[in-house]
């Protein structure tokens, strides 16, 4: 038994409540976490388990919603540098999850986009799956799903050596903090459900991504490079796990191993109509 098995049922649970009292349009449930968590792992058996309960569900991770790869080049020649790496805000087509979203509450057919993690690329349109339009439940999963963004008091002092040589004004990180206030929060509102899986600690993210990394069929990074990918992601991770627990619908603590603990904050519970 993997170590998530036992986070699918407070997830599952949360997420039926919800739909029992849920009326009109899709259910859309956001499942954020650190990299290398087991978010995708989690909302892949939830679509399974809902999917036999005879719901219509659609699984979509904010990642497929990065922008092409010569679209974040453009800006980090234009703008600055770090916005070559994808994963920070100001690096997704926003507007493109707002259409998803809409198109899944319509009818017909629906692409969902898919990102190419190896080539750091978006898939062309012809290889993205597709959907029949309605579906019950949307399942919408990223490492900053659901974040709210922090006080600009915050952004002043780097939280690691990227930020501290690489932005060295804060111009970067100011930035990636007024996208996710102004462009993400809207999108974010349309989540009725968040589940946070909750690391123990930053900490265990270079060695949850290494595992991911050393998965794939062709890894694209070596340490030194993780290393500074992840570093990216390190401001807002720690950001996420200090504030989210107190408001997430349902927490669900992992430890080390990505086992189950008890909930940092507020227990799975029925969330607010």
């Amino acid at each position: 038994m993997d170590p998530l098995h036992d986070a699918h049922t407070p997830a599952h649970a949360a997420i039926d409540r919800a739909l029992s009292r849920h009326r009109g349009g899709p259910l859309i449930v956001g499942i954020a976490g650190a990299q290398g968590s087991g978010k995708s792992t989690l909302a892949a058996r939830l679509a399974r388990t809902f999917g036999a309960g005879g719901l219509r569900v659609a699984t979509l991770s904010i990642d497929d919603l990065y922008l092409p790869r010569a679209d974040r080049l453009a800006l980090a020649a234009t703008e600055h540098p770090l916005w070559a790496t994808r994963g920070p805000p100001g690096t997704h087509d926003i507007a493109l999850g707002h259409r998803l979203f809409d198109a899944l509450a319509g009818t017909g057919a629906v692409r969902l986009p898919r990102f190419d993690k190896t080539a750091d690329d978006r898939l062309p349109v012809s290889a993205w799956p597709v959907v029949a339009a309605p579906v019950d439940l949307i399942l919408f999963e990223g490492w900053l799903v659901g974040a709210r963004p922090q006080d600009a008091a915050a952004l002043a002092a780097p939280v690691n050596t990227l930020e501290r040589d690489e932005d060295v004004d804060g111009r970067w990180r100011r930035r990636a903090n007024a996208l996710l206030a102004t462009l993400y929060q809207p999108l974010f509102a349309r989540i009725a459900v968040q589940i946070l899986l909750a690391a123990p600690t930053f900490a265990v993210v270079h060695r949850w991504r290494a595992e991911q990394e050393a998965a794939l069929p062709h890894p694209a990074m070596d340490a030194a490079a993780l290393a500074r990918f992840i570093a990216h992601y390190e401001r807002l991770t720690r950001h996420i796990l200090a504030e989210m627990p107190v408001r997430a619908d349902c927490v669900i603590a992992l430890d080390a191993n990505r086992r189950v603990v008890t909930p940092p904050g507020r227990p799975c519970h029925t969330p607010a109509a």
